[in-house]
């Protein structure tokens, strides 16, 4: 590097050196400020005092999205402003937060992207396991995928929300690079591959194109397969290039998801109610009696009320007589009044009736 740029170089450094300096004062100050909110919290509510506050986190990442002049575009404030908040609250009490392991997977992204690096975050070999371990303390919240824009929804996370007691506090939507990777980087010697059934069929059709001599085979998750791959030379995994990076493993191809713009939502799982945030989600399940119209009458409330739906999902009830369970999310919050409203009149025509939770959309 010539004396020229360097001379250029060195006023800026040295400016960007202070602001550096200054932002380490001004989160100091803020970790000591939520050392006093712990303070009076518990003070207040003793040892049970929650820690976690996600209308209050949601409504703070808004706020500054909204004061935002750029050039950092909103998705990197709220990142920030995650781990920022993540590490005050990390000062106050340690959060403990199941995830679909083994480590890297989508799953530790997401529960590490929503809830910030300063968790305890726990690895457990299924999504039953997870909600166990949050139905049961064992940790204090768990983040479980529900859909992708590819694959549609994921249906054992559904499955478990009708008889499981944990109540949904919050979403995050993370976008999906699937890549195939081995010990060597090439495909030489491999004779299958493995992965998530949900990531299998979000990669078919790349995989028919350019590796359809090779079998494949469904595994508990994409992690998983990476551990394996690692273990197996004849193995491929189809994984998220943090796994490859954590299994020691050597990318094959990148970005082979048939949809460029594959993602799947996660729902964070706990005890709490979440108070209104001002841009919040209800999540429900409903079913309705067997006959005619039965559908069209129950969800009549929504209309009457102003009421907007953006997503209403199927799952059989296992009964034998073709009856369904309706898996829906409302814009808006359980508290507001609308919403309260048209929550009565569906509760009053159907024949199953469930609020998962009201919680802040992703900002």
């Amino acid at each position: 590097m010539d004396n020229t740029l360097l001379q250029q170089l060195a006023p800026l450094r040295d400016e960007i050196d202070a602001v550096d300096a200054q932002l380490l004062e001004l989160i100091n100050r803020r970790a000591r400020l939520a050392q006093r909110v712990g303070e009076v919290k518990h003070a207040a509510g003793g040892a049970d005092a929650v820690v976690l506050r996600p209308e209050r986190e949601a409504q703070l990442v808004r706020r500054l999205q909204a004061l935002n002049d750029g050039p950092l575009p909103a998705d990197s404030v709220r990142a920030i402003w995650v781990e920022v908040i993540s590490a005050c609250r990390g000062l106050e009490s340690g959060l403990s937060v199941a995830y679909l392991g083994p480590e890297g997977t989508y799953s530790e992204m997401a529960a590490l992207a929503h809830f910030g690096h300063a968790i305890q975050a726990r690895p457990y070999p299924s999504i039953d396991a997870v909600f166990r371990a949050v139905e049961t303390g064992e940790t204090d919240m768990g983040i479980v995928p529900v859909e992708n824009s590819t694959e549609g929804a994921v249906n054992r996370t559904l499955d478990l929300f009708l008889a499981s007691p944990v109540k949904i506090t919050g979403e995050h939507s993370l976008k999906i690079h699937q890549c195939l990777m081995t010990q060597s980087g090439t495909l030489d010697g491999v004779t299958r591959v493995l992965a998530h059934p949900q990531s299998l069929a979000q990669c078919h059709g790349w995989l028919n194109q350019h590796c359809s001599e090779l079998g494949r085979e469904a595994i508990s998750s994409n992690a998983e397969a990476a551990r394996q791959a690692s273990l197996d030379p004849t193995v491929a995994a189809i994984a998220g290039e943090a796994a490859a990076r954590k299994w020691g493993l050597q990318l094959v191809a990148a970005g082979i998801q048939d949809d460029p713009h594959n993602r799947t939502r996660f729902v964070a799982i706990g005890h709490d109610e979440t108070p209104p945030s001002g841009h919040d989600i209800t999540s429900l399940i409903l079913a309705v009696p067997n006959r005619a119209g039965a559908v069209y009458e129950m969800l009549q409330p929504l209309a009457e009320n102003g009421v907007s739906m953006n997503r209403f999902e199927s799952r059989p009830a296992r009964t034998g007589q073709w009856e369904y369970y309706f898996f829906t999310d409302l814009v808006g919050h359980r508290d507001d009044p609308p919403m309260a409203r048209a929550l009565e009149g569906l509760q009053s025509r159907a024949a199953y009736f469930k609020v998962l939770g009201s919680y802040p959309a992703q900002p």
